[in-house]
């Protein structure tokens, strides 16, 4: 599973909006990893800088003296549609007759591929390949006979799929969230500053007050030091994606109104309980298992190790090895303590298996230190159906649980048990109450997908 994904940070009222922006980014930046960018507004110019790689290498001292204004949007993108270039680079800032406006998009949409055909049909000349691209176009083709608001409005309806929005439009700062509520968006008040969010941990930098979630089909707008709010689509019934509590969300954060860390460490407790077994000591892979790994072994009275120990200094890029230095990539990024390896029965606790390829290296090397026994436990269902609402796996053959059982699972990784928290436990870990997305466990999709889904992906 990767990492990165994307994240949105907007902040409204603030003499120094763009420094604001860029530690609010800083602290989604396990959001995305791949590029940032910050549109500024001054009340009169917006401004723009964008980059490829992480927010201290794309933003510079210098580079934020040039970003004026007291409105700013950011994003931080992870490509889930669109090759990985600089003109994908989001937020997306394009001028149109006497407006300036700039669109962050996190999600992904489900019938990008038919309205592109539609608009490219007008006569629509595309400029990247996101699927923001696409909302920006029907925008500006129903502000020729509506208002910012009543366009936004026609826009949104022609689309579907997962989207949280922010959009500077001139003297305006708005955030939407789509009908289901796929993505988390979030509101907090910093001072007079309003400010918006992917994720709470952002405001706890700034030391922002988190004031609610956007809620589903809800549009947000700021204008004149004023908040108010439009019921843009009526809620469908709740999709909140399951795997941001599982997987990308920071633990520090508040989304859907739920603790992050507790939800973790509570899929570690009921995992414990549906899958005991004699361990030495309970270990996670650094970052992603640890909170589930803690209440496993809290719950089990299993000594908690840190056994794995990651550098924290990998970027983006470095120095490729050569050939002969297989598995490179994995290892520079985890390393075992020898000493604490051998003869030992290990639980392994993981958010997670996709592919599996990844985790197979580690385990082989954790054999080759002299484990006696290695146990996985994993902190949610096997994942066996793809996700087109955002996630990195949209197709089903990337999967390794939807061809193969438990059992050729654990063969494949070289375990001597491997066990999944029930689809139950996880519902019960999240406090469920019909509100979660879990398409990619049961293949129960809030939206049902068009023969065309996941068809346009162009790489330039």
């Amino acid at each position: 599973m990767k990492k990165e994904y994307c994240g949105l940070f907007g902040i409204y009222g603030h003499k120094d909006a763009a420094r604001m922006t860029y530690f609010g980014l800083y602290a989604l930046q396990h959001r995305g990893q791949e590029s940032a960018g910050i549109v500024t507004y001054d009340g009169q110019k917006t401004f723009e800088h964008k980059g490829m790689g992480l927010v201290p290498d794309v933003f510079k001292e210098e580079d934020l003296k040039h970003l004026p204004g007291h409105i700013a949007i950011g994003h931080v993108r992870y490509s889930t549609t669109g090759s990985s270039q600089l003109r994908n680079a989001q937020p997306f800032l394009v001028h149109f007759k006497d407006m300036q406006i700039a669109i962050g998009h996190n999600g992904n949409l489900i019938n990008t591929w038919e309205l592109r055909q539609e608009l490219e049909n007008e006569g629509i000349i595309f400029q990247t390949t996101m699927d923001s691209e696409i909302i920006i176009h029907l925008l500006a083709k129903y502000l020729n006979q509506y208002s910012l608001e009543e366009a936004i409005a026609k826009a949104l309806a022609k689309v579907q799929g997962a989207y949280s929005l922010l959009i500077l439009a001139n003297n305006k700062l708005i955030a939407i969230r789509d009908p289901f509520g796929f993505r988390p968006l979030s509101i907090g008040k910093m001072g007079s500053s309003y400010v918006l969010a992917s994720e709470t941990c952002a405001f706890d930098l700034l030391e922002a007050e988190f004031l609610r979630c956007v809620n589903p089909g809800e549009m947000i707008i700021i204008e004149n030091d004023r908040l108010r709010r439009v019921q843009l689509a009526e809620p469908q019934k709740s999709a909140y994606c399951a795997f941001e509590l599982i997987y990308f969300a920071r633990p520090d954060s508040i989304i859907f109104n739920q603790s992050v860390y507790l939800a973790r460490k509570k899929m570690g407790q009921i995992l414990a309980q549906e899958a005991p077994v004699e361990a030495d000591f309970v270990m996670p892979f650094p970052d992603s298992g640890v909170y589930a790994a803690i209440g496993y072994a809290q719950t089990s009275h299993i000594p908690f190790e840190v056994a794995m120990i990651r550098n924290h200094y990998v970027g983006r890029t470095f120095i490729q090895p050569s050939q002969d230095m297989r598995d490179f990539g994995v290892r520079i990024k985890l390393n075992p303590v020898a000493n604490m390896i051998k003869n030992k029965k290990i639980i392994i606790v993981e958010d997670s298996i996709v592919r599996g390829t990844t985790i197979r290296t580690r385990v082989k090397k954790l054999r080759e230190l002299g484990a006696r026994e290695i146990h996985m436990r994993v902190s949610c269902p096997p994942v066996r159906y793809p996700c087109f609402f955002g996630i990195d796996f949209s197709s089903k053959g990337e999967l390794i649980a939807s061809s193969q059982n438990v059992h050729e699972i654990a063969k494949f990784i070289g375990l001597d048990s491997l066990h999944y928290l029930s689809l139950d436990g996880l519902k019960q870990a999240i406090n469920w109450n019909d509100d979660f997305c879990l398409a990619c466990f049961n293949e129960d999709y809030p939206i049902v997908p068009g023969k065309n889904c996941g068809k346009f992906c162009v790489e330039w």
